[in-house]
């Protein structure tokens, strides 16, 4: 029997019987903090950080009990896939105010079945062909012969021919994106029963489809008429391929799993919706544009969001920080960071963007310098709607700000 074990990220810790292998490998991961209760022979304190999703470790000669770990977003899970849809596709159907995501109530298994949902309705009239490049060895010629290949190869002897033609196939990138999230889903232990045998039907339907190499780049793939359908569906199986795997053998213990870091999430929706917001203003948003402090180029610096005007200077910058205000503020060490990123891109004001705070909006001057520093708090507990209202607000003030 498996032993689950619940989690909410940022949660204070709790406390849950562990063997001291299991505990010991939970506490080497970057994933939970666990540490041994000092009170409690056998038990163990644990805290969910930044990352929501769910893994299960057991032993690799399958001695033992089992254990899975979920850990719950403190976000509904519906907004946390609006957040990440958005992310990934901005133009797409994910402004909607609901995302479909079941009756699930775990992260995984939402994705899941978003995810084979998707896949279902893409595969539904058929796969998708098309034209790919094939080079291989034959005894006729057809399409281009690779001379070079052939001279290395073959030493000047006529047959085999070393050629290159395009071949009219199922085994095209679009294709293969999905028969990878399927593999990677069916992987999981957290998938729940009915989804799995779906996700099966897709597999045996994509069977003769190649699936990406872990480790490898993700099969490009460019929008279009002919791939209209699929769209939806290549976009969430994307975020499952893209996704944090903790897919590895500790010792004697195998972790496996599905994780979003939330702090990625929170900075790739900030980022993308503030660009978003200023299309066809005339100004250009750059994402993790790489600057430099010093004059000599040494000391390197990467703010999320760079706002440049027509003529290439920088008109504004921001960063997204997913943290909650506490009583006694924001981290100091933010604020820190957003003066030098002012300072090096010679702006006077800066912009910090939170997921929540006790205020809307913080602004703090610096003394000696005329740089404003502004700290906003984006509820994430409401509808989309206000959420891309309250973007589109701090894009516009970004926008017309004293150095625009």
């Amino acid at each position: 029997m498996t032993q689950r074990i619940e989690l909410v990220e940022h949660a204070p810790a709790t406390g849950h019987p562990l063997p001291a292998a299991i505990g010991q490998a939970l506490a080497a991961t970057s994933i939970v903090t666990a540490s041994p209760d000092p009170y409690t022979p056998g038990r163990w304190l644990l805290r969910a950080g930044s990352k929501v999703g769910a893994f299960s470790i057991s032993t690799s000669d399958g001695a033992g009990e089992p254990v899975t770990v979920r850990i719950m977003p403190k976000v509904p899970i519906a907004r946390l896939f609006f957040l990440l849809g958005y992310s990934i596709n901005p133009g797409g159907s994910w402004r909607e105010e609901h995302v479909e995501v079941g009756e699930q109530d775990g992260v995984l298994p939402a994705l899941a079945y978003a995810v084979e949902r998707q896949i279902g309705l893409a595969l539904r009239p058929g796969l998708l062909q098309g034209y790919r490049p094939v080079a291989e060895s034959a005894m006729l010629v057809r399409g281009r012969i690779r001379e070079a290949d052939q001279i290395r190869k073959r030493f000047g002897a006529v047959l085999p021919v070393e050629i290159t033609h395009d071949e009219f196939t199922t085994d095209v990138a679009e294709n293969r994106i999905l028969r990878g999230a399927v593999e990677r889903l069916l992987r999981l232990t957290e998938v729940p029963s009915d989804v799995r045998r779906r996700l099966l039907h897709h597999r045996a339907r994509l069977a003769k489809v190649t699936p990406p190499v872990p480790g490898q780049p993700i099969p490009a793939w460019q929008p279009s008429r002919l791939n209209i359908r699929y769209q939806p569906a290549l976009h969430l199986a994307r975020a499952v391929l893209e996704g944090m795997s903790p897919e590895h053998t500790t010792g004697e213990l195998r972790i496996n799993g599905f994780l979003f870091d939330m702090n990625r999430l929170f900075e790739d929706f900030v980022t993308v919706s503030l660009r978003e917001s200023l299309r066809g203003t005339g100004l250009t948003g750059v994402l993790q544009d790489s600057q430099h402090l010093d004059e000599a180029g040494l000391i390197r610096m990467k703010p999320d969001f760079v706002l440049y005007g027509p003529a290439g200077v920088p008109v504004a910058v921001a960063d997204a920080k997913y943290k909650a205000e506490k009583r006694a503020g924001y981290p100091d060490s933010d604020l820190y960071q957003m003066l030098a990123y002012c300072t090096a891109l010679g702006l006077s004001e800066g912009h910090l963007v939170y997921a929540k705070g006790n205020g809307p909006h913080t602004a703090h001057q610096v003394r000696h310098t005329g740089v404003v520093l502004h700290q906003h708090a984006l509820e994430l507990d409401q509808a989309p709607t206000g959420l891309l209202t309250d973007i589109a607000a701090l894009a516009d003030r970004m926008g017309t700000g004293p150095t625009a």
